[in-house]
């Protein structure tokens, strides 16, 4: 098997790049092997100093890593260039304020002197999707590598150069060899590499059946992992919201990316009050967005990652019609080459629809009609998903009321959801477990180690 680089604006295949063999990966393992108790004897301060480096060369490289991603997962060229420099941030806060996160924890007991100190595991692979293809890459191996451990990559089949440019970037930035390893492996070598005595911890970002198999084969092998898994974000429109800044948000929440965002908004729950007002400007919204060439700046909706997801995203619309939901505009591929599929809105989503029981991961908004404020929450609460949702209101003691009762691991009120480097990211029930980013994600993948001295 071979990995193909495809650009999705075109169909035009980029690049191929082999498959490794079990000795290539032998070798890349104990090359993070060996590395790894270099780099945590390494102190502290080298260790952020080398993160500042990363960040130097993502900013000197940023349009040379923005126009891969665009032309081998098809997001716009600007989103690609704003990924990169997210990158760099967290470099950046990392380096800024590893210190204070990893200080040991002094705490009074009967001892003398008693405290946690936090140290590395070893080496944590990382299995990562494609959408966000640098940055869901660099929010889990910048806080991993700054607490001293080393790591290894399982990128997404289809964007093998930036798994590449990822690897060069570390290489670049001058961290020890091995420190960091990008594995061309398919994914039914995964479970052979978890299982590798020189893998200490597993992360994966990606499905709900792609997750299950990981956590399955991470808990046979008793290794730790962390799981960001799918979302179906409640966007909560009460009565009182300001719906031009409301409907604003919720084009950008639902169409940036191609809609290809596990914590972009997905159901949208309006009160029956604004409903027929909040869809109509929302279908204005949508309907001014344009497909083009992701290297264009003049686009505004991106073609999807690849057609066969495409053609899998138009299946769930279709069933979701022939269930009774209402087309509000869009809701077809766009004929032509490259994955493109048009800015669409279902109305009058209810209960047991595709649309509302599954993921749409894609330009595809699901409008859900709730009677009052308590019925959108707990149509909200409904489903089987809890990673992000927002809630949009002019009564801010309202808004946070309801943030608190809402099921998931993020709630913004009046604005979208989105990962901040200073804030934990992750989600409870179907979309995973574990944190990432802040000071809860570094801590993740480290040994809070008690120390008694009497």
């Amino acid at each position: 098997m071979a990995f193909e680089s495809i650009n999705p604006a075109d169909g035009k295949t980029l690049k191929v790049i082999d498959t490794w063999d079990d000795h290539q990966i032998d070798a890349a393992l104990q090359q993070a092997a060996d590395a790894a108790p270099r780099w945590s004897g390494t102190p502290l301060a080298e260790r952020c100093e080398g993160m500042r480096r990363v960040a130097a060369v993502l900013r000197g490289r940023a349009e040379e890593l923005a126009r891969t991603m665009t032309l081998e997962m098809g997001k716009l060229i600007k989103e690609s260039r704003a990924e990169v420099e997210k990158c760099a941030w967290v470099c950046d806060y990392y380096a800024d304020n590893a210190t204070e996160f990893l200080a040991d924890e002094s705490i009074k007991t009967d001892a003398g002197n008693s405290y946690v100190a936090y140290q590395p595991l070893g080496t944590v692979l990382a299995i990562m999707p494609w959408n966000f293809p640098l940055w869901q890459v660099f929010r889990f191996a910048v806080p991993a590598l700054t607490g001293g451990n080393t790591g290894v990559l399982k990128h997404a089949s289809n964007v093998p150069q930036c798994a590449l440019a990822i690897e060069q970037v570390f290489h670049d930035a001058e961290l020890p060899v091995g420190v960091f390893r990008s594995l061309m492996i398919a994914a039914g070598q995964v479970s052979k590499v978890i299982a590798d005595p020189r893998i200490h911890a597993v992360t994966l970002t990606g499905s709900e059946p792609a997750g299950k198999k990981v956590a399955a084969c991470a808990g046979e092998n008793l290794k730790k992992s962390v799981l960001e898994l799918g979302g179906a974000d409640a966007f909560i429109v009460l009565e009182d919201a300001d719906l031009d800044e409301t409907v604003r948000n919720a084009v950008t929440s639902r169409f940036l990316n191609a809609g290809q965002s596990c914590i972009a908004a997905k159901r949208f729950i309006v009160v029956d009050v604004i409903a027929d007002e909040f869809v109509e400007r929302f279908k204005d919204g949508a309907e001014k967005l344009a497909m083009g060439d992701p290297l264009d700046e003049s686009t505004t909706l991106a073609p999807m990652a690849r057609t066969d997801l495409r053609d899998e995203l138009h299946q769930q619309v279709s069933r979701t019609i022939a269930q009774g939901a209402v087309v509000v505009t869009g809701c077809e591929p766009r004929p032509g080459p490259g994955a493109f599929y048009q800015p669409s809105i279902l109305d009058d989503v209810t209960s047991g629809m595709t649309a509302y029981e599954e993921e749409l991961f894609g330009p595809v908004a699901s409008v859900i009609r709730a009677r009052n404020n308590s019925d959108a929450l707990l149509i909200a609460n409904g489903s089987r998903y809890g990673l992000g949702g927002s809630i949009w209101t002019s009564d801010i003691a309202r808004g946070e009321s309801l943030a608190r009762r809402l099921q998931s691991g993020a709630v913004f009120v009046n604005g979208m959801v989105k990962s901040d480097p200073r804030l934990p990211f992750g989600g409870i029930k179907a979309s995973g477990y574990g944190r990432e980013l802040s000071h809860h994600g570094l801590h993740e993948f480290l040994n809070a180690k008690t120390v008694w001295i009497k």
